[in-house]
């Protein structure tokens, strides 16, 4: 064998009790299991005592915003050191594939406050199967830090198909559309994302989503939609998802789902009450959450669709213009924008987290009311300054969630782990970095709202099912052996709203295919992350 971890506490990902094993790897994949008192145990070129240690299978981030910074950071320890082994990527509806030359150039802009603005990246592919083969390629053709899997974001397909038009599109738009999702789908998409309080996704109306969805079923795939609110009327928007996929005959899986703004403070029983039916009435429901409460995009998702319409440069335009703009305030304040959930805005909720000009920097780390007040001027005037100077580039933290709700809705049968993970910033959101070392540290260990063996299933089975993949997700003989090795007593998030980056403690080791990349607590050079694509 290549490597024996003994003396491992293994919790395998099922959910099942965990027990002592030794645990043998050849070739990438668990070759062998031999728990205490089964047998001679097996030997290796190279022995790890994983004694006070247990050991699981690597963990899946069902939702990353990692689809840059995995070709400009080898390194990529803000997940890696998590045990982190499989990001999903394509979320919410914008990425980088398919596009054409004008639609690059626009999404790259719309989605700065999410992965930079890509002036550092070779954007050498257009297709879904040419983004998947450049994460291959990786680093000097070695790969990348850890596995990954793409949805085909709807909201990029839209922009490709018709542009920025709040309409409806052509049958012959409708058809291009269609074709552009099931050629990412062929190409390696396990399914489709959507951004539906984004521009321009959120102008498709559920007849158009329903029938990209009837492509995502036929290549079993799911969908994966970021819903069109999470405050006013969120449960409404929940059973449109719901609806709309069993019209389509489609698998949902719901990003950050969540309860968020004081409308929905105590609601996540409503929330889980609405699944619990649906997946009674045979629908096929996952969703995925992160461990705290506040949430984090970009300062301009937070305007009315009519203001996206056009693209970033039209918004610009609005913004430069004093009546379009005192409109845009009107229903921000006044009655609530559909960007902002149909919540009037609290400025105080609103913390800027990163801005794309360092001559701005000294927003970050403040709330749009605190900046106000400092300069004595309306917040809304601080927040029009930002955009324009920063070309809408601005990141946002949104104090907006209830732990109650965070508590009850990790604790439910679909709920799987995701991070949600904005790396970008000077202040980024510590999910990004502690996701999952806080849901086994402060959700396990001191509040007991999981056992550990529940928890580990939520993060590596779970979404390995969902994800079709028939050799991750759990520790099993023949099993790839993606794994971590972490301390139950010690594991705990090192980041925090005050110090982002600062890396988790008690995750001594890592491996992708049989290979460390993390080691001691340190990161290794390995690169054995490739694309994880779909399989007919």
């Amino acid at each position: 064998m290549d490597l024996v971890i003994r003396n491992a506490r293994v919790v395998d990902g099922s959910g099942a009790d965990s027990d002592r094993a030794d645990v043998a790897l050849q070739d990438g994949r668990i070759q062998e299991i031999r728990r205490e008192g089964e047998g001679p145990r097996p030997s290796a070129r190279r022995t790890l005592d994983a004694d006070g240690l247990a050991l699981a299978p690597g963990f899946i981030d069902m939702h990353a915003h990692s689809d840059l910074a995995l070709l400009r950071d080898p390194d990529h320890s803000a997940k890696a050191a998590q045990g982190v082994t499989l990001e999903v990527l394509g979320q919410d509806g914008l990425s980088y594939a398919p596009v054409d030359d004008r639609t690059l150039a626009e999404v790259r802009q719309a989605i700065t406050g999410w992965n930079g603005d890509g002036g550092d990246i070779d954007f050498d592919w257009r297709t879904v199967g040419e983004y998947l083969d450049r994460l291959d390629r990786g680093f000097d053709g070695q790969g990348i830090a850890v596995n990954a899997a793409y949805l085909v974001p709807q909201g990029t397909v839209r922009m490709h198909a018709m542009g920025w038009e709040d309409r409806a599109p052509t049958p012959e738009e409708l058809d291009r559309m269609r074709q552009l999702v099931a050629e990412g789908l062929q190409q390696g998409a396990v399914g489709m994302s959507s951004g539906l309080t984004y521009t321009p996704g959120m102008y498709a109306q559920d007849g158009e989503l329903t029938e990209l969805c009837r492509v995502v079923a036929a290549y079993d795939g799911y969908y994966c939609p970021h819903h069109r609110s999470y405050g006013a009327g969120a449960l409404q928007a929940y059973q449109e998802m719901v609806d709309l996929t069993r019209e389509a005959g489609c698998a949902l899986h719901l990003a950050h789902a969540t309860m968020n703004f004081g409308v929905n403070e105590g609601k996540a029983p409503d929330l889980l009450a609405l699944l619990d039916r649906a997946l009674e009435q045979g629908a096929d429901i996952t969703l995925d959450t992160y461990p705290y409460t506040p949430g984090c995009t970009t300062l301009v998702a937070l305007l009315p669709s009519w203001a996206g319409e056009g693209g970033p440069r039209a918004v610009l335009d609005r913004l430069a213009d004093d009546a379009t703009a005192e409109r845009i305030r009107r229903v921000l304040e006044d009655i609530g924008s559909d960007g902002c959930h149909g919540v009037p805005i609290a400025w105080d909720t609103i913390e800027i987290s990163g801005v794309s000009d360092p001559g701005l920097a000294s927003c970050v780390g403040k709330t749009i009311a605190e900046s106000a007040r400092m300069r004595g001027e309306a917040p809304w005037t601080t927040a029009r300054r930002l955009l324009i100077g920063d070309r809408l580039g601005s990141t946002i933290l949104q104090h907006v969630g209830h732990e109650e709700n965070v508590r009850l809705i990790m604790k439910h049968r679909a709920h799987t782990a995701g991070s949600d993970g904005i790396l970008q910033g000077y202040k980024p959101h510590p999910r990004a970095y502690g996701t999952f070392p806080r849901y086994l540290g402060t959700y396990v260990r001191e509040l007991g709202e999981l056992s550990l063996e529940e928890c580990v299933a939520h993060m590596t089975s779970r979404p390995a099912a969902r994800l079709r993949l028939p050799d991750r997700g759990l520790v099993r003989e023949g099993y790839r052996a993606d794994l971590v090795l972490f301390d139950p007593d010690t594991v705990a998030a090192g980041s925090s709203f005050e110090a982002p980056r600062t890396l988790p403690y008690g995750i001594p080791h890592v491996l992708i295919d049989g290979r460390f990349v993390i080691e001691d607590g340190k990161r290794t050079q390995a690169l054995a992350g490739k694309s994880v694509r779909r399989t007919a």
